[in-house]
């Protein structure tokens, strides 16, 4: 496990933006307490939801006394719960993510930190998990805008972990956490079971978001000559010639693998959105991840 000592993750004029957005969820979801989500509960707010039948042992306050008049019947008259959620965040804190300029591990801090302080702002309850072997971390669930120093301070001293299995850390996240609610990922998916990891988060009900996170020099590398590739996980030494047409061989591949995780995410309803880290976290946010519906 290596200490870091990560810059801060803000600024006070972008945390002042960040006040005035909100999380979208694509459906209504069930909470634990009262909040401001619009739950699909029945509840005690302004808004109207539905009529039904009046049965004994009903609240007899909810008759709505218009409709009886004009049919004659009992009707209750329903309205919209609203309940606080579970936002779940999982920043992928192995190896390979402590790479990059800008450094992957510090942008994923940085989009958990805005997607999490969002969720605060509107008295959401959130969580974060950070899965690397040696460098596994959790903060307990912090609520409202008190809860935004315990969240920043818990990513900005986010350690590196080492490697470990992607898709056990998703099953076992799967398996232990509660009340199921929007889970945003941060990561480089760079393990060849990120497909099982993935798979197991849809088990559960979460409405998931994936930032998949990779460097400049992962996209566009700009190599020529003779290499040893070191696996920052463990992995075997890889002895390349970085010509024209090594480069246009690995182009390709990376085509095909980013095209394959956005299909694999798409077909399982899962957000898929790709992060450049060379992109600033602000624009990152209040553009990206705007356009792609997870705020507005």
């Amino acid at each position: 496990m290596t200490t870091t000592t990560a810059p801060p993750l803000f600024d006070a004029a972008f945390v002042r933006k960040l006040d005035r957005l909100a999380l979208l969820t694509r459906h209504a979801m069930l909470g634990e307490t009262q909040g401001e989500r619009r739950s699909p509960r029945r509840g005690s707010s302004v808004e109207f939801a539905d009529f039904r039948p009046y049965t004994v042992g009903d609240d007899i306050r909810q008759i709505d006394w218009n409709l009886y008049a004009r049919m004659e019947r009992f009707f209750l008259k329903l309205f919209v719960a609203e309940e606080e959620l579970s936002i779940h965040l999982l920043v992928d804190n192995s190896a390979s993510m402590a790479w990059g300029d800008p450094d992957k591990l510090h942008f994923a801090r940085q989009a958990a930190g805005a997607f999490g302080y969002i969720a605060l702002s509107s008295l959401d309850r959130v969580t974060v998990t950070a899965f690397a072997n040696e460098g596994g971390r959790v903060l307990p669930s912090v609520r409202g805008k008190r809860g935004a120093f315990p969240l920043f301070d818990f990513l900005q001293k986010l350690p590196v972990g080492r490697g470990g299995s992607f898709a056990e850390a998703c099953r076992r996240y799967a398996r232990t956490a509660r009340n199921p609610g929007p889970l945003l990922l941060c990561s480089d998916l760079m393990d060849p079971q990120w497909e099982e990891g993935l798979r197991a988060l849809t088990t559960r009900p979460f409405e998931i978001t994936v930032i998949h996170t990779l460097a400049p020099q992962e996209i566009e590398p700009t190599l020529e000559g003779d290499f040893r590739l070191l696996d920052a996980e463990g992995g075997e030494p890889i002895e390349i010639t970085a010509d024209l047409e090594t480069l246009r061989r690995y182009q390709e591949g990376l085509r095909q693998w980013r095209g394959e995780i956005e299909s694999f995410c798409s077909g399982r309803g899962i957000a898929y959105i790709f992060a450049d880290t060379a992109i600033p976290i602000e624009e990152f946010v209040l553009t990206h991840m705007r356009r792609r519906g997870a705020i507005r």
